[in-house]
């Protein structure tokens, strides 16, 4: 028997073909028995949100979601950045780091400040979706990246430690070649998680670089430039293949439960999906290793659930945000994906697995450029993932591709 969202889950390609009908945020309607239909778009997949959409729904028969996914990041933003310019975009959708400004500064997303069920909120959570008009997403736990390691792998080959320097990283990627076995993969469909870890390193606890860079002061090419010279190291060494360009977020990581690579960038929502994928299968999370013997995590305040400025269904949106911050809620979310929830109203139970990184997550030891740059997420996210997928495969330097954020920065100002 399928699971009872699957028969209402439309991909995003569904939704491409039939963005003009009933599904579309300010036109999703209720039934003649008088429930509700309501469109909720996410970057969280079926399995994610399943458990939290059945719950709601169980309590609340009036209301049906609508569900509807597509992989982060630049898929997600694309597709919703459509919907948003054709009003067809769910009712309730999630506003992310590389996206908040411009759908902020758009009016596409309702203020909620005030409202009941942001009370549970953390404030670093409402400050990352916040601006001088309002706060616009509801973020309910906090992230940070790791590099998930095979156990079994790293032991074939003598490393009984991981290593904390970005040397030693190498040298491990190098051992485990030299043995026939993948060493590592990042996801080059969105700025690494590798490359944030780096730039936060090289960062060395300035949280004014970012501003500084778009204030003039400073450039992307002097900031960003040894530490995207580090991460080419993995490809100019020839430890990475080039092929990862191709490989999405959810391939990579079914290589990795399925044996085939020895360490993965990723973050605490692929456990679940990794321990059913491989339920024998020994891994640990590991903090990125740092030239500078800086320990910074990539990693943000969770993407915020947001309600359509143009929905017609604004009161079953509430209810459905209210019940996303509830304990229960926020309980079942961090059971179904091992987030990092941050609610007031629940301690979240963590997998053992993400022991070495989750302090460095509370400390706020974590950088993103995405949540870090003022404005124009979007545009440069998009620019430096093409630009670094151009680096990987030989035909950027890295001065290159940070002197092409310079040039996008300058055009979108």
């Amino acid at each position: 028997m399928s699971h009872p969202i699957t028969r209402r889950l439309l991909t995003a390609a569904a939704f491409a073909v039939a963005g003009s009908l009933a599904l579309a945020g300010c036109q999703s309607g209720g039934g003649a028995d008088g429930t509700t239909t309501l469109s909720f778009f996410s970057w969280d997949n079926e399995k994610a949100m399943a458990p939290v959409i059945d719950a709601f729904e169980a309590a609340h028969p009036d209301i049906t979601i609508e569900f509807s996914t597509a992989p982060p990041v630049e898929e997600y933003i694309s597709t919703l950045q459509t919907r948003l310019l054709s009003n067809t975009a769910a009712d309730v959708f999630i506003l992310a780091a590389e996206n908040k400004s411009s759908v902020i500064d758009g009016g596409y997303a309702l203020d909620l400040s005030g409202e009941s069920f942001m009370d549970p909120i953390a404030d670093f959570n409402k400050e990352t979706y916040s601006s001088d008009k309002g706060t616009f997403g509801m973020s309910v736990a906090s992230w940070g990246g790791g590099i998930v390691v095979n156990q079994d792998l790293l032991d074939s080959v003598g490393a009984t430690e991981f290593p904390t320097d970005w040397e030693g990283f190498l040298t491990l990627c190098a051992d485990l070649k030299k043995a026939g076995i993948t060493p590592f993969y990042d996801n080059l469909q969105e700025i690494p998680m590798t490359v944030n870890a780096l730039i936060g390193d090289e960062y060395q606890g300035d949280t004014t670089v970012d501003a500084r860079i778009f204030a003039g002061d400073t450039t992307f090419e002097k900031e960003w430039t040894p530490a995207l010279k580090n991460f080419n190291k993995l490809f100019e060494q020839g430890l990475v293949s080039k092929d990862v360009v191709g490989l999405t977020g959810d391939q990579i990581v079914d290589e990795f439960a399925g044996g085939r690579v020895a360490m993965l960038a990723t973050g605490p929502w692929n456990v679940g999906r990794i321990r059913e994928s491989a339920p024998d299968l020994k891994f640990v999370f590991q903090p990125f290793p740092s030239p500078n013997s800086n320990t910074v995590l990539p990693g943000a305040a969770s993407p915020g659930y947001a309600i359509n400025a143009k929905t017609q269904h604004l009161e079953a949106a509430k209810e459905f945000l209210s019940f996303l911050s509830s304990e229960e809620g926020v309980s079942l979310y961090n059971e179904s994906t091992a987030a990092i929830t941050t609610t007031a109203n629940f301690d979240p139970t963590l997998d053992d697995s993400l022991t070495a990184i989750v302090s460095e997550v509370r400390k706020g030891n974590i950088y993103l450029a995405q949540i870090s740059w003022p404005s124009n997420q979007d545009s440069l996210s998009s620019e430096a993932v093409a630009r670094l997928q151009e680096m990987v495969l030989g035909q950027q330097t890295p001065e290159a591709v940070a002197s092409s954020l310079d040039r996008k920065l300058a055009e979108v100002k």
